[in-house]
């Protein structure tokens, strides 16, 4: 098993040559007064040293040991709590925190780098400070100034971590049917009395407090998902001087036995009437929730690219180092017994297929970020609107696509190993089992391809749908006289046209028929993905072709090479799927239940 190492070469080529995010963070006068080229490039070397150096070599056993729970406490495995240490001290908790309450105020598109990297090394460790940067990000958005200057300080410095509890037995993606209750206090605070379920870290040893932003519902609050407020419940109670008073009354009843993330606290949170806060209005919970799910779920989308790029690493070092039969062309190695696997084309399209989609997905990755840095810190109405529009619909592509490809890519990575790969030791099974869960958390990727053809495309008419088609066949259009990226351009277009084909067929199938949007919904996220991979492949080409000719590093070279074989290979899959979604629903629906 190859030793994670963070991949700063592509990360720059993606920010740098790509993107050009140095320009687009200058064009933003409050990202401007937080980073340049230089500073940004610091972050990126630091943050390679850290994951590289130090999360990544406690993956593999903290995975053996698991957390441990006993008498509602949660002890981590050996080495988190100096890991976690180093985190803190480093500010990496509040990379892109409010610099007003302490954060460091970095953009979207650079942390994205750091959180792929933190979650590539260690998936269980990295889920610690997503996590409470989410519940920053919603804290900052809708909390009063007096909540905000009392807990963001301490959260983005780390000496308090952050949970999100939203999840009941009962209560998974229907959340209006949530149970856990808020009773208000003549004080302004509130008892909160319920039970959540698979909260991830809502329990451990590495922190001073836990801060759990809870979903619960006030005494007669609308019914549904209009009757949902969201509560600041911390685990010690703080005092107006900021110390820390005695214990809330809320506890961990269990941590979860899990298929993958073993290292992290999945944990069962009883609530007993613990005091909390009101963060935004009443019954607008949702409406704070969602300010943080797109990042969110950009964030775990990113997990899969993350585990996907570790994945890739290694099953590259095996096939240049595992020696089995001769190439089809020939022994390459004859002073060998055999030649490394790499020779035979079918491992070829293992890894090829592989760097398809991490490279591919990098650059998408950060292509959404993009847009949320428009949306947060652009000062223009109109631009900021449009980037609004462009994140609403990419979101859940990102999370659902980038996932469903991470686990794809684990799972071939193992396949590269051959029995190795089956193996605990060999690191490949637990990619893969880690893995598993970012298909299903943050929104199963069912929910999020429903979002993307009901809300988005459907529910828009289209023009949702249309900002990113203007996106796309404007950057075709730009570019069509370069002739190096002739062999792009023309199977791009015709990709885009059959996205747009099929949206337009599923909006007018939709007024006629209600299973229309769940009957294709999967399918069509699948071909948007693709496409989308597409456009970013194309822009990957057109920053390496002009540094292609003499590159003697295989660099550029190899980008152009990787944009073929995913012209080539993986977007003629869009033709399956359109076909497949222009089938309609009937297929599907007509058997009884009896006859599935």
């Amino acid at each position: 098993m190859a030793d994670y190492q963070a991949p700063l070469r592509d990360m720059r080529f993606v920010l740098n040559e790509v993107f050009d995010a140095p320009s687009l963070w200058a064009s933003l006068p409050k990202v401007a007064e937080n980073v340049d080229p230089d500073t940004a490039d610091a972050i990126l070397e630091e943050a390679g040293k850290i994951t590289t150096g130090v999360l990544a070599p406690l993956n593999r056993e903290a995975d053996e040991q698991g957390c441990k729970w006993n008498d509602g406490e949660v002890t981590t495995p050996e080495g988190f709590r100096e890991a976690y240490e180093t985190i803190t001290e480093g500010g990496w908790n509040g990379l892109g925190g409010n610099p007003e309450f302490g954060g460091m105020g970095m953009p979207k598109t650079l942390v994205a780098q750091f959180e792929e990297m933190m979650q590539g090394a260690n998936m269980s460790f990295g889920l610690a400070p997503m996590l409470t940067a989410g519940a920053c990000l919603a804290l900052d958005a809708h909390g009063s100034q007096e909540l905000k200057e009392k807990y963001l300080p301490n959260m983005y410095s780390g000496v308090w971590s952050g949970a999100m509890d939203l999840t009941e037995p009962h209560a998974g993606t229907d959340l209006g049917i949530i149970r856990t209750k808020a009773q208000p206090n003549d004080d302004g605070s509130f008892d909160v009395t319920g039970t959540k379920i698979f909260i991830t870290w809502g329990e451990h040893d590495m922190a001073e407090n836990i801060i759990h932003l809870v979903l619960a519902k006030l005494p007669d609050a609308p019914k549904g998902p209009k009757g949902i407020s969201l509560f600041l419940v911390p685990k010690f109670l703080v005092n107006d001087d900021g110390s820390l008073g005695e214990r809330n009354s809320l506890a961990c009843g269990s941590i979860e036995k899990k298929m993958g993330i073993k290292a992290s606290a999945t944990c069962v949170m009883n609530f007993d009437g613990a005091k909390g806060w009101l963060v935004g209005e009443e019954n607008k919970g949702l409406a704070a929730m969602f300010t943080m799910m797109n990042y969110e779920r950009l964030g775990v989308g990113i997990q899969g690219l993350g585990a996907a790029e570790a994945s890739l690493q290694s099953a590259r070092e095996y096939a240049n180092e595992r020696i089995q039969s001769r190439s089809p062309n020939g022994a390459q190695q004859p002073e060998k017994a055999a030649d490394p696997i790499i020779v035979h084309p079918d491992v070829r399209r293992m890894l090829m297929t592989m760097k398809g989609f991490v490279e591919g997905g990098r650059a998408f990755s950060t292509y959404v970020a993009q847009w949320l840095d428009i949306a947060k810190y652009a000062e223009d109405d109109e631009q900021r609107k449009h980037a609004e529009g462009m994140v609403a619909l990419l979101t859940p592509v990102a999370k659902a696509f980038l996932t469903d490809r991470g686990l794809d890519t684990t799972i071939i990575g193992q396949q590269v190993f051959g029995g190795h790969g089956f193996i605990r030791e060999w690191g490949q099974e637990q990619l893969v089992r880690d893995c598993r869960i970012t298909q299903i958390y943050e929104g199963t990727n069912g929910i999020q391809a429903m979002d993307l053809m009901g809300r988005k495309v459907v529910g828009s008419q289209g023009k949702l749908y249309e900002l990113f088609a203007e996106d796309m066949a404007a950057f075709i259009e730009a570019n069509s006289g370069d002739q190096a990226l002739a062999p792009y351009l023309e199977p791009l277009a015709a990709s885009l046209e059959r996205l747009s084909d099929v949206s337009e067929q599923v909006i007018k199938q939709a007024g006629d028929n209600p299973a229309a949007i769940g009957a294709a919904a999967v399918d069509y996220l699948d071909l948007f993905g693709y496409t989308a991979l597409a456009y970013m492949w194309a822009k990957i080409a057109k920053a390496a072709a002009p540094k292609a000719e003499g590159d003697t590093s295989g660099f550029y070279t190899g980008k152009l090479k990787a944009a073929r074989f995913y012209f080539d290979r993986l977007l003629p899959r869009t033709v399956a799927l359109a076909e497949g979604i222009r089938s309609g629903g009937d297929a599907m629906m007509a058997p009884t239940a009896e006859e599935i």
